[in-house]
């Protein structure tokens, strides 16, 4: 696997012409190699950003790069090559094994329409299986599954498209806290360029290089956790009282959250 580098110019989107704007113009720049975080209130446009680095929508105005190209430059396959995206929504009615469906990870490395799966395709397939820990499930067809064996399903299909850049929309999702620490230990494994939505700001911080906070479809903040990830810029952003306490086993610093009090200047 090979890590991307992910710039982002003066990105912005709306639904329609004269719609509300649902992200402002936003820009930053990812490093190889590195995770980021995206963290917000809900409405705050993560989502929305997500979907134009995977070139769901187009922007209304600037540009995605992945390693100088333009998203919107290259062939969608090209892209597939390049970005993989694991989404909250779940297809939970597909007619597939779980074999089959991580096996559609390959397909945007094939030439031709319904090209022939190769015997790379298949040792990168069963290495996705067996990270995921899947290969008990993989003659069960979707449906079949909970909630968090489909999480597990959709990471295994991204990894096997071998993208350079993963896009992950709140990957510990419906994920008991064993997957979930397995899930986090994955993205901090992997060598690839990673972009996360996550609810959970603790988890952001520990896991993250770098952090964008959005508020409102506008970035307030992008950087280390440490520094994004203040009292003021968490209380502002997501309208409660926050503040840092510092773990006494760990050594780390972990934010407690509280509902801000009518009349209260505390």
């Amino acid at each position: 696997m090979k890590a991307a580098k992910l710039s982002v110019e003066d990105l912005s989107w709306s639904s329609d012409r004269g719609a509300a704007t649902l992200l402002h113009s936003t820009s930053f720049s990812l490093d190889t190699g590195r995770v980021l975080g995206i963290v917000g209130p809900n409405g705050a446009g993560k989502t929305t950003l997500l979907r134009l680095l995977y070139r769901f929508y187009r922007p209304t105005t600037g540009t995605v790069r992945i390693d100088g190209d333009d998203i919107w430059s290259l062939s969608a396959q090209a892209v597939a090559r390049r970005v993989a995206a694991v989404l909250q929504e779940q297809p939970s009615d597909f007619a597939l094994t779980v074999g089959e469906i991580v096996a559609l990870g390959r397909t945007p490395h094939r030439r031709g329409i319904g090209g022939a799966t190769g015997s790379r395709d298949k040792v990168i397939v069963e290495d996705a299986l067996d990270r995921l820990e899947l290969r008990g499930l993989v003659g069960r067809h979707l449906g079949t599954l909970s909630g968090g064996e489909r999480q597990r399903v959709m990471v295994a299909r991204a990894l096997a498209q071998e993208p350079r850049l993963l896009i992950l929309d709140e990957p510990t999702n419906h994920l008991d806290i064993r997957h979930q620490l397995e899930v986090l230990d994955l993205i901090r494994s992997l060598p690839l360029t990673i972009v996360t939505s996550l609810h959970d700001l603790n988890l952001a911080a520990g896991v993250c290089d770098d952090v964008l906070l959005l508020h409102s479809g506008h970035a307030v903040g992008f950087g280390p956790p440490a520094k994004v990830l203040s009292e003021v810029a968490v209380s502002d952003a997501f309208q409660i009282v926050a503040r840092k306490e510092q773990l006494s086993l760990s050594n780390t610093d972990h934010l407690t959250f509280h509902l801000q009090k009518q009349g209260s200047h505390s």
